[in-house]
């Protein structure tokens, strides 16, 4: 067995390397670190990774599964671009649940609980121009609403959902920068109108799909 063997199965058996290699490649994909229809390589990973293939392969084999990749015979890997295809299934998927989760919202909202998410929005009338900090808000005012709707469920499937969306919310900031309010939702909930809080949050949902489609549906 050569040094290069060795070093990989020593690299491969560290506890918890493969999570750490797994959790870094997710982040970059997420963050668009690794661009939508780039090709990589194990080697080139590994380097990056500083750590052996073996871990690297394990991980890629793992987010192939999760669909953030996809394998190449003979050349390694390829982030999945950002389709037609994906962006109706996430917010079709996003409209299911979230709405749903408005509803209920509105049928529970205390003062402190809209206060909160005022105050996770008060950014979008705090700057002129669409930047990171509105996709965070952003992020963090769709995950707040799951958490008060009382459902985990619903809290965990978002949190999975609004990864693949923040891939393509942040590669669509190469595109165009905009930013599309939640001050509707926020009153339809203060005034405990459950059908309005789920309209409003309909047609927030499908802004931002057709935002997208207009994008990357060229």
């Amino acid at each position: 067995m050569d040094d290069v063997e060795v070093a990989s199965r020593v690299t491969a058996e560290k506890p918890g390397e493969v999570e750490r290699v797994y959790q870094l490649l997710k982040n970059w994909l997420i963050d668009c670190v690794l661009e939508p229809g780039s090709y990589l390589s194990e080697v080139e990973l590994a380097r990056r990774c500083q750590t052996s293939r073996t871990p690297v392969r394990e991980a890629c084999n793992r987010l192939s599964q999760e669909r953030w990749i996809d394998r190449i015979r003979n050349k390694g890997y390829r982030v999945r671009p950002v389709s037609v295809r994906e962006i109706l299934e996430l917010y079709e998927f996003r409209r299911v649940i979230e709405c749903f989760a408005a509803e209920k919202v509105a049928q529970v909202a205390t003062a402190p609980m809209l206060e909160a998410l005022a105050e996770i929005i008060a950014v979008e009338n705090a700057m002129q121009e669409p930047g990171p900090e509105f996709l965070a808000a952003n992020e963090r005012f769709h995950l707040k609403m799951a958490e008060l709707s009382g459902n985990p469920l619903i809290l965990a499937q978002l949190k999975l959902t609004l990864e693949y969306v923040h891939r393509i919310d942040k590669y669509s900031q190469t595109k165009s920068l905009q930013w599309l309010p939640h001050g509707q939702i926020l009153r339809a909930l203060a005034a405990h109108d459950a059908a309005a809080s789920r309209e409003a949050m309909a047609v927030h949902i499908d802004m931002s799909r057709d935002r997208m489609l207009k994008l990357f549906g060229s």
